[in-house]
C-alpha cells in the first residue's frame, strides 16, 4: 500500500479484516496478538488518527472513546493506489502495456472481460477490431 508505514499498513489490514469497528483497545489487542514488540495504547491510538486525517479510516464515538473503522474496502484502496500510480506518467499507453505484459494470464482475462463489459465489447473509434456501437 502506497506510502503508508508498517504499523499503519497493519492497522489497516486488521480493520478490512473487522467485520465491525473497532476500539483502540480492541485494535491494540489484535496488533499485540501478531507477536513481536508490544504496541502501546498511545501508539496504536496515535497512528488511528494519523489514518483518519489520511482519509484511510472513519471514527464513531462510542461512549467516552472511538471505533475505527476503513472508510472503504481493500479492494478500493487498491485500485485508488494503482489509478494514483498511472497518473502519474505522463504517457500513460507503455505503463498500461507493461502492466498487461506482466500480470498473470488469469488476472489478464479478468481484466479483458471487466473492459469488454464496460465498453459493452466494443474497441477503441478507429482502433484495430473496431466495432461502432449499435444506433438506437
Amino acid at each position: 500500500m502506497n506510502n503508508l508505514g508498517s504499523l499503519e499498513r497493519a492497522i489497516m489490514e486488521v480493520l478490512w479484516d473487522s467485520p465491525v469497528p473497532l476500539l483502540v483497545r480492541e485494535l491494540q489487542g489484535v496488533l499485540n496478538d501478531g507477536g513481536g514488540r508490544p504496541l502501546a495504547y498511545t501508539t496504536v491510538q496515535t497512528v488511528a488518527e494519523r489514518l483518519v486525517r489520511k482519509g484511510l479510516l472513519s471514527r464513531t464515538t462510542d461512549r467516552k472513546a472511538f471505533r475505527y473503522s476503513a472508510s472503504r474496502s481493500r479492494g478500493e484502496h487498491v485500485t485508488a493506489v494503482m489509478l494514483e500510480a498511472l497518473a502519474e506518467s505522463q504517457d500513460r499507453a507503455p505503463v498500461l502495456s507493461c502492466f498487461a505484459q506482466s500480470v498473470e494470464l488469469d488476472d489478464a482475462l479478468r481484466l479483458l472481460e471487466e473492459l469488454a463489459r464496460r465498453t459493452g465489447g466494443h474497441r477503441h473509434p478507429g482502433g484495430p477490431g473496431w466495432v461502432p456501437p449499435p444506433s438506437s
